[in-house]
């Protein structure tokens, strides 16, 4: 009985050190884009030219999560060391935009942040499943939240910083970077109970494509992304373009983009909770039907009243992410043992390339409507499609082997 005490203690220290750590790292991946307008004006950027600010940063982790999996690196290298590494080099990478600001660069070291934030989030997320055999799912919840907390983070530095330009944001995401590798080369070690070895090969990937139940969950997720990243790159402009937040400064809209992203960290904890108790198509469906929902209304509320926008963005703040988890739970799940570390990788890598269309097309549609009101209407298919993929997954007998028969 002392001994489970004392493990889960030990459980509890490391996810928290763990969660820190991919807080601090991730305020890199939205650093750029968090200073979008004023790197913009700076360097007479389109909105087009724009956009690749945050896009080079999900090329390069494609790029960085493929690799790592056909060379199955994390088995390669010590997931701590690892880590910190990645940690040291998405650093290395917001330095180099410091010192050397132009467009060129800001492209070049987005993408070598990408590529560097691949040796964190999914290492992060297997290093987290050694520590928990039960309670996995709410622990992997807590690392998206995670994850979701440190996107925001640069939007708050923004907010907090006013009177200074925008390497202050740059400089704080390096040295967040930077404090984070430190934590995960003294503080984080793997748990009791290793993870089994997930590799990805080329020979499995008729199999993963041609198995229903895994494209149903596939489906699901590409909707998710398909809006996810898109509504995090551009609900700052969309905040500072809606004549409801005219009165408001720059600073005061970069704390409304932090609350609205940051909020998701409740969605992921909650949606871990309730796919562990009414099933996790039910739940991956209801966020998204959710978050739909968000997205097609929130033209209508361009305007104002400002009693309305708020919540809603909150709202679709906790949604939007809230399901995220449980996708690549359900294709550990549901998935043949087999080839569950082709499954992930596939997932991960056709989600997030996804996301760069996404993003891509969100100013061009803006531009051509000559307004950002009714641009996130565009994002609505995703969801729609991610639910209604989820609930006919949920018709199928394979749907009983998630969450232990909670469909």
């Amino acid at each position: 009985m002392t001994a489970d005490i004392v493990d889960n203690r030990g459980a509890t220290a490391a996810l928290a050190v763990i969660c820190l750590a991919v807080i601090l790292s991730m305020a890199s991946w939205f650093a750029a884009t968090a200073v979008a307008p004023e790197l913009a004006r700076a360097w007479e950027l389109s909105p087009a030219m724009t956009a690749w600010l945050t896009n080079s940063v999900q090329i390069g982790f494609v790029t960085g999560a493929l690799a790592a999996s056909l060379v199955n690196l994390p088995d390669i290298v010590r997931l701590s060391r690892l880590m910190a590494i990645s940690a040291l080099v998405a650093a290395f990478a917001n330095l180099l935009l410091l010192v050397f600001p132009s467009p060129a660069i800001g492209i070049a070291s987005r993408i070598l942040t990408g590529l560097a934030l691949a040796g964190v989030y999914p290492p992060a997320m297997k290093l987290t499943a050694t520590w928990f055999k039960r309670g996995r799912g709410l622990a992997l919840g807590a690392v998206i939240a995670a994850l979701t907390l440190g996107s925001s983070m640069p939007h708050l530095v923004r907010s907090l910083a006013e009177s200074l330009d925008w390497t202050a944001v740059m400089a704080a995401a390096a040295l967040a970077a930077l404090t984070a590798s430190l934590l995960f080369a003294l503080f984080v070690r793997e748990g009791p109970y290793p993870f089994s070895r997930a590799v990805f090969h080329f020979g499995d990937i008729g199999k993963v494509l041609k198995d229903r139940d895994l494209f149903l969950v596939n489906l699901g997720y590409f909707g998710h992304m398909w809006e996810l990243y898109a509504l995090w790159a551009w609900l700052l402009v969309y905040l500072r373009r809606a004549p409801a937040l005219a009165g408001l400064s720059p600073s005061a809209t970069s704390a409304l983009t932090f609350a609205a992203i940051a909020i998701g960290a409740v969605g992921c904890i909650l949606g871990g909770i309730l796919s562990d108790r009414f099933g996790r198509t039910l739940t991956t469906a209801a966020m998204m039907i959710v978050s739909g929902f968000c997205a097609a209304a929130v033209g209508f509320l361009f305007s104002g009243p400002l009693f309305l926008l708020l919540p809603l963005v909150f709202l679709w703040g906790i949604a939007v992410i809230g399901d995220s988890a449980q996708f690549s739970a359900a294709v550990t799940e549901i998935s043949d043992a087999r080839y569950v570390g082709t499954a992930l990788s596939l997932q991960m890598a056709i989600g997030f390339a996804l996301t760069v269309g996404a993003i891509s097309l969100m100013p061009v549609l803006a531009d051509a409507l000559g307004s950002w009101q009714w641009c996130f209407l565009f994002l609505v298919p995703g969801p729609a499609i991610g639910a209604f993929s989820m609930l006919a997954l949920r018709r199928r007998p394979q749907a009983a082997r998630l969450a232990e028969g909670r469909r």
